[in-house]
């Protein structure tokens, strides 16, 4: 049975991503559309394009042009925008990276996404410096003054880029942010111009802004959530951007507070602080219309305590980094404690058993699969995983477990899929065993989540040593530490005889949290 929209349809202009982002620069030329929430800097609509096409101007000087690669490495700044959309303005493509980032990770991204130059800031510099070092990279920009790179200002010294290069919007990838998927290591997710711009339209109905929003914009830009929602559909919908580098709380709540934030769209653990930080207590919260919850689960209980508190609707929506992000949202007075909200404008769903394969109906669990305009065009150089993702009549297998009631409301209950989603953030369990494995005392390791209150998940490995081998579950982690970004890292470990697998080999993860809830 295939589920389909209580929303509108709504038509979908086949255009690029930065004339439709960029649709208000005139009309709105004079309006502030992006503020850096720490120091005040801002850009109207009309200098914020401006630059935009000149930065553009400057990237092609250097050869930069259709297809090529900009890595972007960076936390939530205004420049990010103008960076993102110089490249996709000239038909090239960013991946963008998170820039807590070991150089070993951003090496095999630059890499593996075929990079060609790459912008960041002075912190990170050395890092990105030492992953560029053995990629194709050819220059570093830097969106602050660094030794030993290029400003980033200096390309908006060139003649500016005044039309959006020639571009297939249903077929060109305009960015590689990397996602685990369902199972395995990070993998490059080709977004196309047209999934993210019917994402932005399709998400209209649910993902309510107008031109008279102040949007606080915590959620990393490199993370699709924020890369759609906050930077893109912000500005799609003429609104203001406020953007913070890091989550904060003092911070967070002084920016809203002055600036008079109408939405904040966050994840759980900033939900858990909005509910029992004594800190909420000391700001003036009263311009806030909507705070919006996705990238992990939030539960109907913390939800509604967090809206109690602050005075307004806490709800929260569902997507993946393969969607663009959104797939369902909760239109505005239509909450329902724990819902995910419903399916948006032009996308179907089915819920399929996952074990004989079958179509469920309404009220019955099963897993997720999704189908419309904004399922990515496939993951990169990997047709085999894509083809384990996508079936061949455009349906994605989410790897979430749950189901539609007779509202339209979509509630998810479980997963299938081999991830963990600690503050939001996608830990791959393979990537980690695989690396616990390289350790010389290491036999075997698995790794799974263990539910936790401020983080959601922790991740927690098991590990098998090698006979006459000894070393402690602290200096595993060290090791793990030493080279992955800090929200991968393993908060847990045991030492066990075994690790239990399938007749195929398969880690039987499910035995190992079983155990686990047994010895809590």
């Amino acid at each position: 049975m295939i589920f389909t929209s209580p929303l509108p349809e709504v038509e979908l202009p086949p255009i690029a991503i930065t004339p439709a982002v960029f649709r208000h620069a005139k009309d709105l030329a004079d309006k502030t559309a992006v503020i850096d929430g720490p120091t005040g800097r801002s850009y109207t609509y009309g200098l914020l394009y401006d630059l935009t096409r000149r930065v553009a101007g400057g990237l092609a000087a250097r050869g930069f042009g259709k297809g090529d690669v900009l890595a972007i490495m960076a936390p939530n700044l205004p420049e990010y925008a103008i960076a993102f959309h110089a490249a996709a303005l000239l038909g090239g493509i960013s991946t963008t990276i998170n820039p807590t980032y070991t150089a070993e990770e951003v090496e095999y991204q630059l890499n593996d996404a075929g990079a060609k130059l790459m912008v960041t800031i002075s912190p990170f510099l050395e890092t990105a410096g030492e992953g560029a070092a053995r990629s194709r990279v050819e220059e570093i920009f830097t969106f602050d003054p660094a030794e030993g790179a290029t400003p980033f200002i200096s390309l908006a010294a060139a003649d500016p880029v005044n039309d959006q290069a020639p571009v297939d919007p249903e077929t060109d990838v305009v960015v590689l942010p990397y996602s685990s998927g369902t199972t395995g290591l990070p993998k490059g997710v080709m977004l196309t111009h047209h999934n993210l711009v019917a994402n932005l339209v399709q998400s209209q109905h649910a993902v309510v802004m107008g031109d008279d929003e102040v949007v606080i914009a915590v959620l990393p830009f490199f993370h699709i959530y924020g890369m759609q929602v906050l930077m893109n559909g912000v500005l799609h919908s003429g609104g203001t951007t406020v953007t913070l580098p890091r989550f904060d709380l003092e911070q967070f709540l002084q920016v809203i507070q002055e600036h008079q934030v109408t939405q904040a769209y966050v994840v759980p653990p900033i939900v858990l602080a909005l509910a029992k930080h004594p800190l909420i207590d000391a700001y003036d919260l009263a311009s806030l219309r909507r705070v919006f919850s996705g990238a992990a689960p939030l539960t109907a209980d913390l939800a509604a305590e967090a809206a109690g508190r602050i005075g307004c609707e806490v709800v929260q929506g569902y997507g993946l980094t393969e969607t663009s992000p959104v797939t369902h949202a909760t239109p505005p007075g239509r909450f329902r404690a724990g819902s995910i909200g419903v399916a948006i404008s032009n996308t179907e769903v089915r819920i399929v058993d996952p074990i004989t394969g079958e179509d469920l109906g309404r009220n019955e669990d099963g897993e997720l699969w999704i189908r419309g305009p904004q399922v990515m065009k496939g993951y990169l150089n990997k047709p085999q995983a894509t083809a384990i993702t996508i079936d061949d009549e455009g349906w994605l297998h989410t790897g979430d477990i749950g189901h539609v009631e007779d509202d339209g409301h979509y509630f998810i209950v479980d997963r299938l899929k081999e991830l963990i989603k600690y503050k939001g953030f996608q830990v791959a369990p393979a990537e980690l065993e695989g690396l616990l494995l390289t350790h010389p005392d290491v036999a075997d390791a698995a790794v799974i989540p263990v539910p936790d209150l401020e983080a959601g998940e922790l991740p927690k490995g098991f590990v098998v040593l090698k006979p006459g081998h000894s070393t402690s579950p602290e200096s595993l982690m060290a090791f793990v530490a030493g080279h992955v970004a800090h929200y991968k890292q393993i908060r847990l470990l045991e030492l066990v005889d075994e690790i239990p697998k399938s007749s195929s080999g398969k880690i039987l993860r499910r035995v190992l949290r079983d155990r686990q809830q047994d010895r809590a």
